[in-house]
C-alpha cells in the first residue's frame, strides 16, 4: 500500500471488524482518518490503538438526520470515502424513516452519504459489497419486504446487489459530470466478524463463530480488497475481492460480478428510487 500522508479518509462503520481493520491499516501508512460511527465510545477505543491521525465522528446510518447532520458539519475536502458499515440479520426491524433496516443501512444510508458529501470528494468512493449480492434482487415493487416472506438471505442480498448497482450509476454520473473522483466496489470474502450474529440465538451465534475461527480469514486480511479499492488506479467501477476459490480469501483482486449487478437499467432505475425514498438527488451539478 503507498504512503497516505496528506489523504483524508472517512470510513463508515470502522468501530470494529473489516471495518476497524481498514481504518487501522490507513492510519499506519499516514492517513489522516474519520472513524464515522453510530457507537463512538466503542469509536474512541480503537481510535487510540491506532496512535495515529484519526478522529470520531457520529454517525447512525440508519437516520437520515443523522447523515444530514454529518454531511453539514463536513467542510474541508475529502480524499476518499469507504462505505464500509453494514447490517445483517434483523428480521422485521426498520430505520427511523421506515426504511427496511438492512436495505435503509446498508444501501439507502450509503447513497444519501456520498451524494451530500460528493462535493467535498477529491479522489474515489469505495463502496462495500459482497459475494452474497448474486442470490439477491432488487424487488422494485416492494423494495421494503413488506408485501413477502422475509427471508435474512433475500433482504441482505437485496442490499448488497444494490451496493454494487450504486457504484455503477454513481460511476456513469461521474462520468456524464466530468468528474474526476471514480466509484468502485470491494468485498472481503469470508471474514471473521460479528455481522449477522447480533440478536441470533446463542446456538446459531456459537456456530457461525467456530466456522469463523476454522475457516475464516482475518479481519486484517478481509480489509485488503478495500484497501486495494482505495489506493491503486483502477477503471472506474472495478469490483475488488479475494483471489482464492469462491473468493472466499486470497489477496486482492479484480473480480466479476452477476448479470443483475451488471444491468445499467436496473442501476438507473434504483438510482431514481433511492433519490425519491431519501428525497436526496446526485450531489454534483450536471449539464
Amino acid at each position: 500500500m503507498p504512503a497516505m500522508d496528506g489523504r483524508t479518509v472517512v470510513i463508515t462503520g470502522a468501530n470494529r471488524g473489516v471495518g476497524a481493520a481498514t481504518a487501522t491499516a490507513l492510519s499506519h501508512a499516514g492517513a489522516h482518518v474519520v472513524l464515522a460511527v453510530r457507537d463512538t465510545q466503542r469509536g474512541e477505543n480503537v481510535a487510540r490503538t491506532m496512535g495515529r491521525s484519526t478522529e470520531v465522528r457520529e454517525l447512525d446510518l440508519a437516520d437520515l438526520s443523522s447523515i444530514r447532520a454529518f454531511a453539514q458539519w463536513w467542510s474541508a475536502p475529502l480524499d476518499i470515502l469507504i462505505n464500509n458499515a453494514g447490517v445483517a440479520g434483523h428480521r422485521g426491524a426498520q430505520t427511523k424513516d421506515g426504511f427496511d433496516l438492512q436495505f435503509g443501512t446498508n444501501h439507502l444510508g450509503h447513497f444519501a452519504l456520498t451524494n451530500l458529501l460528493l462535493p467535498r470528494i477529491t479522489d474515489r468512493v469505495v463502496t462495500v459489497a459482497s459475494g452474497a449480492h448474486k442470490a439477491g434482487d432488487i424487488h422494485f415493487d416492494d423494495l421494503g419486504l413488506r408485501n413477502r416472506r422475509y427471508g435474512f438471505a433475500e433482504s441482505y442480498g437485496q442490499s448488497k446487489l444494490a451496493n454494487l448497482l450504486f457504484t455503477l450509476e454513481l460511476e456513469r454520473r461521474l462520468h456524464r459530470a466530468g468528474s474526476r473522483v471514480v466509484s468502485l466496489a470491494a468485498h472481503p470474502g469470508y471474514s471473521a466478524t460479528s455481522l449477522g450474529t447480533q440478536g441470533q440465538h446463542r446456538a446459531l451465534v456459537a456456530a457461525a463463530n467456530l466456522a469463523g475461527r476454522l475457516f475464516a480469514q482475518t479481519s486484517e486480511h478481509g480489509a485488503l480488497p478495500t484497501l486495494f479499492a482505495a489506493t491503486h488506479d483502477l477503471p472506474g467501477a472495478s469490483y475488488v475481492g479475494p483471489d482464492g476459490r469462491g473468493e472466499l480469501r486470497g489477496s486482492p483482486t479484480l473480480v466479476g460480478r452477476s448479470s443483475k449487478a451488471s444491468d445499467l437499467a436496473a442501476a438507473c432505475r434504483l438510482w431514481e428510487a433511492s433519490e425519491e425514498l431519501t428525497g436526496i438527488s446526485f450531489g454534483l451539478a450536471t449539464d
